[in-house]
């Protein structure tokens, strides 16, 4: 955050900054400078005291690059609180094989580490946002190092200049004095708007990581069409199926015994309607499943109090909601919820609960807290993974907090206009 209190410690803090942000930013022409004088010092004579100094450039340029700008968006972002996003690209996910080597996209390898190693170096050399990088330590040192620069180079003259002999010296000391001691609070100020201004991602980055994004995101979303289509196929073939099939077969039997047993035709017909109500039974917990009834009928808080009220947790339910939401969002939303809720009871073996749906603008929030043992985290192929790829294709975000010895805190944020 920015400097505040009395000017003294304005003018210390300031210093200090302006001094960070000058040698994060000279860092690159000190390299450069480095490899000038290692030239020099071959002699100029050497038709390859030029090599050297080349490759110096080179390697320490993009070596450099990327910490760099690290650095300056974490400075930024602790000075001044504005987040500059990173935009590189993230090596994608590897595969092993049944013959055991691994696959990257691009070639087999026989360990994992290789295969990951070989990904993140393609990943990161066909980065367009090396290109960013590198225009920025182009730019950087000229402006807001050049800048940053003055209170330490102020300071340095007022050391020198008071020191020295002489009227003229004396007064350059006394005006350095003056530039380091007025420039400092504000001279480090000049990273965040060249920041902002030259490491966002452009434009065309953006939509190619939002396009990117949108494709695994309808990927996800087939993966679990798919599966869930499946768990109903397999609900049905080992459920209601079955039973139905029973039912035709006990039914058949007792027009066959209607005649010559009627006592037992009798009793197979009384077995046929108590499995014709287990059917139905299972066919309304397999709707109840696919699409809550109170869900469609009262919208999304009367289905998670109905939930509440079924659940073996005690849980509290609060809401400050009375716009009903879109269909697939209220679906996507409750059953969010009732993983949570699940996870809740068979994992964290909490005992009490509570949940919270309320607007925030024109946002809508769901808070899901119980007293379980915590240590929930979102894992890779686990449940809170898959319920935040669901929540992204509505540009919803899950954030967990589950400490060991609980309580764990999930907090579910969509955005929807009609609030």
């Amino acid at each position: 955050m920015r400097e505040s209190g009395p000017w003294p410690v304005r003018v210390g803090v300031g210093f200090v900054r302006a001094c960070a942000v000058a040698v994060v930013a000279m860092l690159v022409p000190a390299v450069w400078a480095a490899a000038v004088a290692l030239g020099i010092r071959w002699g100029a004579a050497n038709p390859w005291s030029w090599v050297m100094p080349a490759m110096v450039v080179c390697v320490g340029t993009l070596a450099l690059s990327r910490p760099v700008c690290r650095t300056v968006r974490f400075l930024v972002a602790r000075w001044t609180g504005t987040v500059v996003p990173a935009g590189y690209r993230q090596a994608g996910p590897v595969t092993q094989l049944s013959t055991g080597y691994w696959w990257n996209g691009f070639r087999y390898e026989r360990s994992r580490r290789d295969a990951v190693m070989d990904l993140k170096w393609r990943a990161r050399w066909k980065d367009p946002a090396n290109w960013r990088d590198l225009r920025f330590l182009a730019v950087v040192p000229f402006t807001a190092g050049a800048v940053a620069s003055l209170p330490p180079a102020g300071l340095a003259a007022a050391v020198v200049g008071l020191g020295g002999p002489g009227a003229a010296a004396r007064v350059v000391g006394v005006l350095g004095l003056v530039v380091a001691v007025a420039g400092a609070p504000y001279a480090w100020r000049c990273i965040e708007p060249v920041a902002v201004r030259f490491l966002r991602a452009s434009p065309a980055m953006v939509l190619a990581d939002r396009v990117a994004e949108l494709t695994a995101q309808r990927a996800d979303t087939t993966v679990a069409q798919a599966a869930e289509i499946r768990r109903i196929e397999r609900d049905l073939h080992d459920g209601a199926q079955a039973g139905l099939v029973v039912l035709g077969l006990s039914l058949a039997t007792a027009e066959k015994l209607m005649e010559t047993d009627p006592d037992r035709a009798r009793a197979l017909m009384r077995e046929a309607r108590t499995g014709a109500a287990t059917s139905l039974t299972e066919l309304r917990e397999l709707v109840r499943g696919i699409s809550p009834p109170v869900l469609s009928d009262r919208g999304l808080v009367e289905a998670v109090r109905a939930f509440a009220l079924d659940s073996p947790l005690e849980v509290a339910v609060t809401a400050n909601l009375r716009l009903r939401l879109e269909p697939p969002i209220e679906a996507a939303l409750y059953f969010g919820i009732a993983e949570l809720m699940t996870n809740a009871v068979k994992h964290a073996r909490a005992t009490r609960a509570r949940i919270s749906l309320a607007r925030d603008g024109a946002r809508l929030v769901v808070d899901v807290e119980d007293d379980g043992r915590g240590g929930a985290a979102v894992r890779a192929g686990g449940g809170l993974a898959g319920l935040r790829r669901r929540l992204a294709v509505f540009d919803g975000t899950l954030e967990i907090t589950s400490p060991a010895g609980g309580p764990t805190r999930a907090r579910i944020v969509v955005p929807c206009e009609s609030l």
